[in-house]
């Protein structure tokens, strides 16, 4: 079988699994599908790919390209969204998988907690950031370090707090450092394809109006593409049907103090803002 049948199936799989810890118990499948599903990869008519693959393939965003990363985006949640509290439930029951995750040996092994995400999860806008750092494992919180105090404030710039946000990471476990006794690395594409459904679902489930990718590996994991953060950042981007704001990682400002820099993230924060429909005073604009 190719590697483009195991990724599709794999994305199906997924695709189900999400639904199913959605409350979803029966799907319709007509007679046609059910013969395809019965043929052996190899013997479906090359003209016509079998109709569990055409779907996911026209739903992944964006279309493949050779820049692309291995990883698999999902396709579109079909499901309505869930009562209160359904999804409660379902995002309490989603946190004891990934607490209890054990997938990446090296990274359960290693690590202190899981760092699953916090803040509200009813929110309008959401913060994906790369892995958890050294304090962000301590204390199984994201965006705790000082990087994490500096998106504090920039969220608190903006007239919200961290409460009425959403803030989780393309990984749940910090990346293990061998041999090493401090610093971070990024995570590998093994890592992220392994854990990234976590975040899938987390999406799938708040349904932000707006999603923050924080640096180019929250881009990587959410949309696939490994182009730099500095072509990306402050251009809309999409998830999904979700409208996406890639700008740099709060860490980056912190070894950049140049205005220009913390100017342009603000720059983007103010979009966000405008695409909310949030009020935006004077002050505000004229920040930095």
């Amino acid at each position: 079988m190719s590697a483009a049948y195991h990724e599709l199936l794999d994305a199906t799989i997924q695709h189900l699994e999400n639904l199913k810890s959605r409350g979803t118990r029966h799907l319709k499948v007509d007679a046609e599908t059910l013969r395809a599903l019965a043929l052996p990869p190899k013997a479906m008519p090359a003209a016509a790919p079998a109709p569990v693959a055409k779907p996911a393939v026209s739903t992944f965003t964006p279309t493949p390209k050779p820049a692309m990363s291995p990883l698999i985006v999902p396709p579109v949640a079909a499901t309505p969204a869930l009562n209160p509290t359904e999804k409660a439930a379902a995002f309490a029951a989603l946190r004891e998988r990934a607490l209890a995750c054990v997938k990446c040996a090296h990274l359960a092994t290693s690590r202190k907690n899981v760092v699953f995400g916090v803040g509200n999860i009813d929110a309008q806008l959401m913060f994906v950031g790369e892995a958890p750092g050294a304090d962000e494992d301590e204390q199984g919180e994201p965006f705790v370090g000082k990087a994490g105090q500096l998106l504090t404030k920039i969220i608190q710039a903006t007239g919200l707090s961290r409460a009425d946000v959403y803030i989780a990471n393309i990984l749940k476990c910090r990346p293990d450092t061998p041999g090493q006794s401090a610093g971070n690395r990024k995570p590998t594409p093994e890592e992220m394809q392994t854990c990234i459904p976590y975040l899938h679902e987390q999406i799938d489930l708040i349904r932000p109006r707006v999603i923050v990718a924080l640096g180019a590996t929250a881009v990587e994991g959410l949309l696939g593409k490994t182009i730099g953060i500095t072509k990306l950042r402050g251009n809309w981007r999409e998830y999904r049907g979700t409208p996406m704001m890639p700008t740099y990682h709060p860490a980056y400002l912190l070894r950049n103090q140049a205005m220009s820099e913390k100017r342009r993230v603000w720059e983007d924060m103010l979009a966000v803002m405008e695409k909310l429909g949030m009020p935006i005073s004077e002050k505000q604009r004229n920040y930095f």
